[in-house]
C-alpha cells in the first residue's frame, strides 16, 4: 500500500494536502513603512503611525520586500506577474489596528510554479499556485496580567510572502520534506531567515480524506504551525481523526483548528472563512505594482546557486554520493568549510569524498556534542584538510587520524604537531613489517591453515594482531598486501 494512502477495516482512504506558508520578508524595514524588524525588540518599541493605524497616515511600499518576493518566486520556477494589486482583506482582530490587512487575492505578484522534493528515491513535484505579499498582524499577550491581554504591535506591518501550494502533498512524510526544502531554499536566497522557533516561518496545513476515485472531501485548516515535527504530527491525528468521523458515518466540519503540541491533538478553534467573509477590494491607497521585464531579468541574473544546482555539482564535480552532497547542501555555512578544505587539500584523487566524510561524521559529531555551528569549529577548514593529507600520504592511519582529531579539537594543535609530539607517524617500512608478519603467522599455525582451506575472512584476525603489536600504527595497505602473499605462500 502506497503512503498516499491509509487502509482500514472498511477500505482505503486518501490523504489530500495543501499548505499556505507564511514566511517573513528578510528587510531592515517594514512592508509599508520605515520601521524596524529586528525581532525580540522592547514591546512596541518599533512601531511607525502607519504600523498604528493612526488617522491619516498613508503606506508606503517597499522596493526590498517587492524584490525579494520576485526572486523567492523565481528560485521556485514561478511566473512573475508584471502587474500586481494589493487589496485589503477586512477582519476584526484586537492585534490588527486598522482593523483590515493589506494583502493580494486576485492579481498576485507571483503565479504558478513549483518545488521538487526528494521522497523515498524518488523526484517529486510540488506545484506553486501562487505567492502573494501581506502585512504581518501584531501579538496578542495573555501572560503578563491575570485580568487582561497586551498588545504589542511590533511585528504589525511586517512584510510576509504567503506561498500557496497546490492539494499536490499526499503525506505527513512530505509535507514535512516539502517545508525543509522551502525554508533551505529561502536560506540560500537570503529572502527570508525562515526561524520556525521565532515566528518568521509558520504554516497553515489544509487536510481531507476521501476515497480514491471520488471528489475530494472536506478540509479542516491547521492555524499557525511553527515546526516541522509539529507540522508531522499535526497532520497524523487530523488523519486518524477525520477518518474516525467519516467512518462513523459523520462529516468533517470546516473549520480552522490549532495544534496543541503538549497533547499531540488538533481542536477547533473557528469556522473556515472562505475569501467573500472577507469582503476583498483593491486597496484604494495603493497604485498596482508594475513591473519592468529587465527589472525580474535582474533579478533572475542575480540568484546565487541553488540548493538542487549546488547538489548536483557536488556530485559531479567532487564524485560525492547523493547522499554526501544532500548532507553537504542542507545548511547554507557547510558547503563554503567543505570546499575550502577541498581547496587547501589539493586535487588528489578521492580527497574530496575523504573530506566529505570527515565532515559528515566526526566533525558533525563534536560540533552537535558542543551546540556549534559548523563556522564556530574549532578546527578550521585547511586543518582539516592537513589532517586527511596525513592519511592520503600514509603518514598516519584513518583509525590515529581520529585520535590526532580529537586533539586538534582541544588543543587548537596543527594535526603534524600532534603526531610529531605523540610519536604516531605510521609504520610503512616494508621490511619491518614483513617480519612482524612472519612472526604473527608461525605462532598461529592453526588459523594458518583454516585460512588456506578456504576461511578468507580470517585475514581480518592477522590484520588485527599486527595492528596490536604496532599499537594500531602499521599501513593497514602495506599489512594487507604482505599477509596476503605470505599467507599464500
Amino acid at each position: 500500500m502506497s503512503k498516499n494512502y491509509v487502509k482500514t477495516s472498511t477500505g482505503t482512504w486518501e490523504v489530500v494536502i495543501g499548505l499556505e506558508v507564511h514566511t517573513q520578508i528578510k528587510t531592515n524595514s517594514k512592508l509599508f513603512s520605515g520601521a524596524a524588524t529586528t525581532f525580540a525588540g522592547e514591546p512596541n518599541s518599533q512601531v511607525s503611525f502607519v504600523d498604528a493605524a493612526m488617522p491619516g497616515m498613508l503606506p508606503v511600499p517597499n522596493k526590498a520586500c517587492i524584490e525579494q518576493t520576485v526572486k523567492t518566486g523565481l528560485a521556485l520556477n514561478a511566473l512573475i506577474n508584471l502587474v500586481s494589486v494589493f487589496d485589503r482583506k477586512n477582519y476584526f482582530y484586537p492585534d490588527l489596528p486598522q482593523g483590515y490587512q493589506i494583502s493580494q487575492l486576485y492579481h498576485p505578484i507571483v503565479g504558478p510554479g513549483y518545488l521538487e522534493i526528494d521522497i523515498d528515491d524518488t523526484v517529486k513535484k510540488i506545484g506553486i499556485e501562487r505567492i502573494h505579499i501581506e502585512q504581518d498582524a501584531g501579538k496578542s499577550v495573555h501572560d503578563v496580567m491575570p485580568s487582561s491581554s497586551l498588545i504589542d504591535l511590533n511585528r504589525s506591518g511586517i512584510g510576509l510572502m504567503e506561498i500557496v501550494t497546490q492539494p499536490d502533498i499526499r503525506s505527513g512524510e512530505e509535507a514535512m520534506e516539502f517545508i525543509r526544502k522551502l525554508r533551505l531554499l529561502l536560506w540560500y536566497l537570503g529572502t527570508s531567515d525562515a526561524n520556525m522557533e521565532e515566528g518568521s516561518l509558520r504554516a497553515d496545513v489544509n487536510i481531507s480524506m476521501h476515497r480514491p476515485g471520488t471528489p475530494f472531501g472536506t478540509r479542516a485548516e491547521i492555524k499557525n504551525v511553527n515546526s516541522i515535527r509539529f507540522i508531522g504530527q499535526a497532520i497524523e491525528y487530523e488523519i486518524n481523526r477525520q477518518i474516525g468521523l467519516l467512518e462513523e458515518g459523520e462529516q468533517v466540519v470546516q473549520e480552522t483548528r490549532l495544534f496543541d503540541a503538549a497533547k499531540g491533538v488538533t481542536r477547533s478553534m473557528r469556522g473556515k472563512e472562505d475569501a467573500q467573509d472577507y469582503r476583498y477590494f483593491p486597496d484604494p491607497d495603493l497604485l498596482p505594482v508594475i513591473l519592468d521585464e529587465g527589472f525580474v531579468q535582474g533579478l533572475k541574473d542575480s540568484l546565487p546557486e541553488l540548493p538542487d544546482q549546488k547538489k548536483k555539482r557536488f556530485m559531479e564535480s567532487y564524485g560525492l554520493s547523493k547522499y554526501d552532497a544532500s548532507v553537504i547542501i542542507s545548511d547554507i555555512r557547510t558547503p563554503t568549510y567543505f570546499e575550502s578544505a577541498v581547496k587547501n587539500a589539493g586535487e588528489k584523487e578521492g580527497t574530496a569524498k575523504l573530506i566529505a566524510n570527515w565532515v559528515t561524521t566526526e566533525l558533525f559529531r563534536v560540533l552537535k556534542e558542543e551546540s556549534l555551528e559548523i563556522d564556530q569549529s574549532k578546527i578550521p577548514a585547511a586543518s582539516l584538510a592537513e589532517l586527511v593529507n596525513l592519511i592520503q600520504d600514509g603518514t598516519i592511519s584513518g583509525r590515529t587520524a581520529k585520535e590526532v582529531f580529537l586533539d586538534m579539537w582541544t588543543t587548537g594543535k596543527p594535526a603534524k604537531i600532534i603526531v610529531e609530539e605523540k610519536g604516531l607517524l605510521q609504520i610503512s617500512n616494508t621490511s619491518e613489517l614483513e617480519q612482524l608478519a612472519e612472526n604473527v603467522i608461525q605462532e598461529n599455525p592453526d588459523v594458518v591453515q583454516k585460512y588456506k582451506a578456504g576461511k578468507d575472512k580470517l585475514l581480518g584476525f592477522f590484520v588485527g594482531k599486527m595492528m596490536q603489536l604496532t599499537g594500531g600504527k602499521a599501513n593497514p595497505k602495506i599489512v594487507n598486501e604482505i599477509l596476503v602473499k605470505k599467507l599464500s605462500e
